[in-house]
């Protein structure tokens, strides 16, 4: 079969059904997915105090960044090995699901030891030889929009995960890089409705990179759902004013807690639900 698309295996044309698989419980673009968590781990009090939280909310995923890319040498770049150590051990701790970026391809054999889906940020989008590594694995792989990338542009780094046979791919829309300064980024909520026609794969928004401001996370959660997007990652941490990494957009713990109210009532209205409102998952002992 030829598809009118570059991109061949990720298109509506080549597969009419959404693409959902189940990790955790959770199946991926029929439910809604709530990622939350850090943007990076600082210390085993913080991820701890903060996946403790997430299972009490019922939220079976968490984000936390070990790698950390930073435009600045001098910024904090994450505790790597000892970072995804510790959050594998506090998400075993309370029933969790691991996401966490991964920044090269001589890296994947430890993010596989630690990680339940591989997150390749928007710096990395179009690093073909980390797309077809990731595309031999047979865990999930959350796809962040490129900064400057076109949405055809997007489907194409998709397309080398999917044909070198990984079908769990999930679209990530982070805003681009536009020449408004106001926000962090220009937050596209047109590219889920326009994604949802052109592909199959499941698509997922983070308001926190795409504002990069406290105040819009929570407006623009609630826009993103009401769009169709088939679910969020989203920034929290226990003490955001100390945090070593993007703490301006990052929410309180009880600001998330009000959000998830929230977005059941606007989930509702598309006739979807969340993780969150499906039964608990028995936490380790």
């Amino acid at each position: 079969m030829h598809s009118r698309k570059p991109y061949q295996l990720v298109s509506r044309e080549w597969k009419s059904t959404d693409t959902t698989f189940t990790v955790n419980g959770v199946e991926i673009g029929k439910e809604l997915m709530l990622i939350a968590g850090p943007c990076a781990v600082e210390n085993e009090e913080q991820i701890f105090t903060i996946s403790e939280f997430l299972a009490k909310q019922n939220i079976k995923f968490m984000r936390g960044g070990a790698y950390k890319p930073r435009t600045s040498p001098y910024s904090f770049q994450g505790l790597k090995t000892e970072g995804l150590v510790m959050m594998r051990k506090a998400a075993d701790a309370h029933g969790l699901a691991v996401v966490s970026e991964i920044m090269s391809i001589d890296r994947v054999s430890e993010f596989n030891e630690y990680v339940d889906i591989f997150q390749v940020g928007t710096r990395n989008m179009q690093n073909y030889a980390l797309l077809r590594a990731l595309s031999k694995t047979n865990k999930p792989v959350l796809l962040k929009r490129g900064m400057s990338s076109t949405i055809e542009e997007w489907l194409l780094a998709a397309e080398y995960i999917v044909s070198g046979g990984n079908e769990k791919v999930i679209l990530c829309e982070r805003g681009i890089r536009t020449f408004e300064t106001a926000t962090r980024n220009t937050l596209d909520l047109s590219a889920i409705p326009l994604v949802k026609q052109w592909s199959h794969l499941p698509i997922i928004v983070d308001p926190s990179q795409g504002t990069g401001v406290r105040e819009l996370v929570a407006p623009m959660s609630a826009a993103a759902i009401a769009a169709g997007a088939d679910g969020l990652i989203i920034e929290v941490h226990n003490q955001p004013n100390e945090a070593l990494s993007d703490g301006d957009q990052s929410l309180y713990l009880d600001q998330l807690e009000q959000l998830i109210q929230r977005l059941t009532k606007i989930a509702a209205i598309n006739e979807k639900s969340f993780d969150f409102q499906s039964p608990k998952i028995n936490i380790p002992t």
